[in-house]
């Protein structure tokens, strides 16, 4: 069976993956801070007959990368690397001349170098794989400049360019930086909490992820809504 590892899988987009790729099979490595809503989470995904673990800790932290990749190793290897944890920098989100530095740090920790660490500790097993590949949870905001989501837009480009030049410099595996879109989760609640105006699921853009495993097409920068419209 393919194994994936997702971070951030405890709720919204990780788990509704998590669930999608599990249902189709897949073996998981699953990652969350919060160990009691990850097991929940691992217990539920597990339904479906798949083999899951789930180390409970914080990405930037070496030995946790460390641990989930050995994980997957022990699953038999590792065919995907979701990397899907993100901190925003500030909660709510504050403009640019009130942006802790502390929190712009965490936030280019978790969805940069993290991130990072976490493909380079799995890349042997990466190239070994059949199809290997990885996928970066980007955000429409590391494209356009939106009034306090400065910190958290400059993480997610960063990420965006460390996915293209490492799509570059690994031919053999499929690298997809994926702005989901506007969803319903925690994390946006957090950014926006005065923002009570309905947003779409997360697993409404799981069929966008799922269409470039079946599809594998180049690596590169996509949009969920364009793939599920039928484009990139």
């Amino acid at each position: 069976m393919p194994v994936a590892i997702i971070t951030g899988a405890s709720k919204g987009l990780g788990r509704a993956l998590a669930e999608a790729l599990a249902a189709r099979g897949w073996d998981l490595v699953l990652d969350a801070r919060n160990e009691g809503v990850l097991k929940e989470t691992a217990a539920w995904v597990s339904g479906h007959g798949t083999r899951v673990r789930a180390p409970a800790g914080d990405v930037t932290d070496v030995a946790h990368r460390s641990a989930l990749v050995a994980e997957a190793r022990r699953l038999g290897g590792c065919d995907l690397v979701v990397s899907n944890a993100s901190a925003l920098g500030a909660e709510p989100l504050v403009r640019l001349d009130g942006l802790p530095l502390e929190g712009l740090r965490r936030a280019l920790e978790v969805n940069v170098v993290a991130a990072l660490g976490l493909v380079q500790e799995a890349l042997p097993l990466l190239r070994a794989a059949r199809a290997g590949a990885v996928i970066t949870v980007s955000s429409d905001a590391a494209a356009e400049a939106y009034e306090t989501w400065g910190g958290y837009g400059a993480s997610k480009a960063a990420l965006d360019h460390l996915a293209a030049v490492l799509g570059e410099e690994e031919p053999g595996l499929r690298v997809w930086a994926v702005d989901p879109g506007d969803m319903g989760t925690d994390l946006y609640a957090a950014a926006v909490p005065e923002d009570d105006d309905p947003r779409p699921e997360p697993a409404s853009v799981v069929p966008a992820f799922l269409r470039l495993l079946d599809e594998r097409p180049a690596s590169g920068r996509y949009g969920a809504p364009a793939l599920l419209e039928g484009g990139r």
